[in-house]
């Protein structure tokens, strides 16, 4: 069964595990004696990060400035030249065409490069074998020119390319990309990669029980130097659909753990983001489960350890200090995003609630900002914003659905991390600027960028 997601990651902090998975510093130390990128999503090398923003049959990229999102945006679809496909039906299947991006300095050119997946492509004749394009970057921005399909043997049905992430797998200093298929399993490339095709090794790797990838969510939680890899998805045990988390541990080999259920009642379309929540130098864990208690949702938070994930805890709008309460059908985690908004080095955690009941108004939807802390995230000083709050421009709607994407970044680049929060995949988002010590509604505002872009 396919169904549509992608993967959010976390913004990098001094000391906090990035879901990014040491790309930023990948792509300073890139190869490039003119330019290198000093982003991993710096696409045209003007040392500003852009924004790539994934959709339904296509991807928007956005370009930055000095302060903030620009007016240069560009929508890639597979009728862009250059780019490999037929834009439209794939064989009676929606177009998935950029329903994840993974961004990195694949080529080590000193300019980002943006892998697109495409589950649902229909290849040499087999419906749904799925496709990964690489768009590069260039001093004009991404462009379809030299667009690279990554190798692989397509199968029938097997929508390779369901999930996408960039990271160092291996610990080598190269970008890696990492590949879900939508039934099987995660191949990793790895890096070297040219406009000429990749120099890697490819991995195979496959979890120890029946496993639908949903999500992948990659980060460092060891100490080691290379990235970790979490793949989120639905398992079934005892004739019951469940939510599943299986860990891959970086290194020059990657090493699969055992596959974790998290919620043994149902299933969903999870969330995830990687920081290092409570600072004790290993990464954590953050899934939003949007389907815990009859979609009540929860976040379910894995402390990082040595080898890998240890103990974990949930919130949810019952727990202490979270505002609201909660209850059926509001989808609690069906968005989340980390860093650190008020200033005291812990990360925080974003949490969107799209179906919340906004005083009379239904599916009105609204964004939590849960605190981290020495014990991790928990409900002590959040915040919680609507569009009733003061500030945030419009009003509650029904099914409004506003936190159905969240992104934590210094949007405006005044060294402050905002909040921007997408009600669906098409805009326009609010964006709630942050202080230093914390987000605020005071100067909110609309802006036409979807909180779909790799953090």
């Amino acid at each position: 069964m396919f169904t549509r997601s992608t993967v959010r990651l976390a913004l990098a902090t001094a000391t906090a595990a990035s879901l990014t998975g040491g790309l930023l510093a990948l792509c300073v130390g890139a190869a490039h004696a003119a330019t290198p990128a000093k982003y991993f999503d710096d696409f045209n090398g003007d040392g500003y990060r852009d924004f790539a923003a994934a959709g339904y049959g296509q991807f928007t990229v956005t370009y930055g400035t000095a302060t903030g999102p620009g007016t240069t945006s560009k929508t890639f679809t597979q009728a862009t030249a250059g780019i490999p496909g037929t834009a439209g039906d794939a064989g009676g299947y929606a177009d998935a065409f950029g329903e994840d991006v993974a961004a990195a300095d694949l080529n080590r050119d000193g300019y980002a490069d943006l892998a697109v997946s495409d589950f649902t492509e229909k290849v040499d004749g087999k419906v749904s074998a799925g496709a990964v394009t690489i768009v590069w970057g260039s001093k004009s921005g991404l462009t379809g020119t030299g667009a690279l399909r990554l190798k692989i043997t397509a199968s029938s049905h097997r929508g390779f390319g369901k999930q996408i992430e960039a990271g160092d797998f291996n610990g080598d200093g190269k970008a890696d990309l990492a590949v879900a298929d939508g039934i099987e399993g995660i191949r990793i490339y790895r890096g070297g990669f040219s406009k000429t095709g990749t120099t890697g090794s490819v991995t195979k790797h496959f979890p120890n029980s029946l496993l639908q990838p949903e999500r992948l969510v990659a980060g460092k939680v060891t100490k080691d130097g290379a990235t970790d890899l979490f793949l989120l998805g639905q398992g079934y045990r005892d004739d019951k659909f469940t939510s599943e988390a299986w860990f891959l541990r970086g290194g020059s080999t990657i090493k699969p753990g055992t596959v974790t259920v998290y919620n043994s009642t149902g299933w969903g379309t999870p969330s995830g983001v990687v920081a290092d929540f409570n600072k004790d130098g290993y990464g954590d864990l953050a899934v939003g489960d949007a389907a815990y208690n009859k979609y009540a949702g929860s976040v379910v938070v894995w402390r990082g350890g040595s080898t890998g994930p240890t103990t974990k805890y949930r919130i949810t709008q019952s727990t202490s200090g979270v505002a609201t309460a909660a209850a059926k059908d509001e989808g609690f985690g069906r968005a989340v995003s980390a860093g650190d908004t008020n200033g005291d080095g812990y990360p925080d955690l974003a949490v969107g609630v799209p179906w919340e009941t906004v005083g009379s108004v239904e599916n009105a939807g609204g964004v939590h900002v849960l605190r981290g802390g020495k014990s991790g995230i928990t409900g002590t000083n959040s915040q919680w914003f609507t569009r009733a709050t003061a500030g945030v421009p419009g009003s509650p709607t029904d099914f409004g659905t506003l936190g159905h994407l969240v992104r934590i970044r210094d949007i405006d680049r005044d060294g402050d991390r905002d909040l921007l929060v997408s009600p669906d995949w098409y805009g326009p988002s609010v964006l709630l600027p942050g202080t230093g010590s914390a987000i605020t509604g005071t100067g909110a505002q609309e802006l036409d960028v979807v909180a779909s872009f790799p953090q």
